[in-house]
């Protein structure tokens, strides 16, 4: 009953911050009902299947008040200050990590056990079935990723007040690009198809169920800014060594849906401090490519050097 009431409050603050609606695109995944397994049954005893986008009902009540006039990230960081890569890779920037393997298009993730109750739109899963099996393509991936978020000279914590437009200006100033969708969630997923970056049980490894969500302020509602350092949670990590997939900020990427164009071409994902899915498939696409909050960071990728991917074709046609 505590799990449903918190998860309807959840709804009711971030249903809002979309503006009135928020759309969630997460993989397959079925909700298995109390009863067909051993153990704690999960709250509700409907069998829920996620496939394509779920609409989340509209929320009553005013929005949480939007801020505003946050300045402009600075596009002379010193990258070189970011956490090195594998200098014997020889495949990416310093503070990128290469990601390299056969994504799975479309992964089973079935829970075995809810903290809340599956209905709810923001329903966390305590424990998913192993293996995750495979229910579509594999397609061969091979890029760099930022092993952390972003974070400028000087600063302790990762950059915010970010949006699509602006992480996209940011990423090209360093010679790089916001990530794709399927890019961001084979660095979160790796091979093995984990529905967190750490694992298949829910754990308290990333920034996340944070519940003090609010400063105390009578007139208004005030997010707390709750970030912690990028890296700071060594063990949330996804097993290609990236770090903080999953909550601390928000992370835009690249939809790659056929009817994604401007102003709605992005999905942010990851999930932020409050206690979300904070998993690596869902994402939430209600914004549009200006949408900026306290939430939002920036994660970069970057395609291979060419000389490195020469000599992965070579080593291929070699083997």
């Amino acid at each position: 009953m505590l799990s449903r009431a918190f998860g309807l409050m959840l709804a009711l603050f971030v249903v809002p911050l979309a503006w009135g609606r928020a759309i969630e695109e997460p993989a397959l995944a079925v909700a298995v009902p109390p009863g067909a397994l051993a153990g704690p049954a999960p709250v509700g005893a409907a069998l829920v299947l996620e496939l394509g986008e779920v609409r989340i009902p509209e929320a009553g009540g005013a929005p949480v008040e939007r801020l505003e006039g946050a300045p402009e990230p600075s596009v002379a960081a010193n990258v070189e200050a970011m956490p090195q890569s594998d200098p014997a890779s020889g495949f990416c920037p310093p503070g990128m990590v290469h990601v390299d393997g056969d994504h799975c298009l479309q992964p089973k993730h079935v829970c075995e056990r809810w903290l809340d109750d599956p209905a709810l739109p923001y329903a966390r899963c305590a424990k998913y079935r192993e293996p995750t099996l495979c229910e579509g393509e594999r397609v061969r991936m091979s890029y760099c990723i930022d092993q952390r978020e972003f974070t400028p000279e000087g600063e302790s914590v990762p950059l915010n007040f970010q949006s699509f437009d602006r992480a996209s200006r940011l990423c090209a100033s360093m010679n790089r690009r916001l990530c794709t969708e399927r890019e961001w969630n084979f660095a979160c997923e790796g091979e093995t198809m984990r529905p967190y970056p750490y694992g298949f049980s829910r754990e308290p490894k990333c920034n996340q169920d944070r519940r003090d969500l609010y400063e105390e302020n009578p007139r208004r509602q005030v997010l707390r800014d709750l970030r912690a350092p990028a890296g700071s949670h060594s063990e949330c990590t996804s097993s290609f060594g990236v770090q903080d997939m999953v909550g601390n900020v928000d992370e835009p990427v690249l939809r790659e849906l056929a009817g994604a164009q401007a102003p709605f071409r992005n999905a942010l994902k990851g999930g932020w401090w409050m206690p979300g899915r904070n998993r690596c498939r869902p994402a939430t696409t209600a914004h549009d490519d200006y949408y900026q909050g306290i939430q939002v960071g920036v994660r970069c990728c970057a395609d291979l050097a060419p000389a490195a991917t020469a000599d992965r074709r070579e080593a291929g046609r070699a083997g």
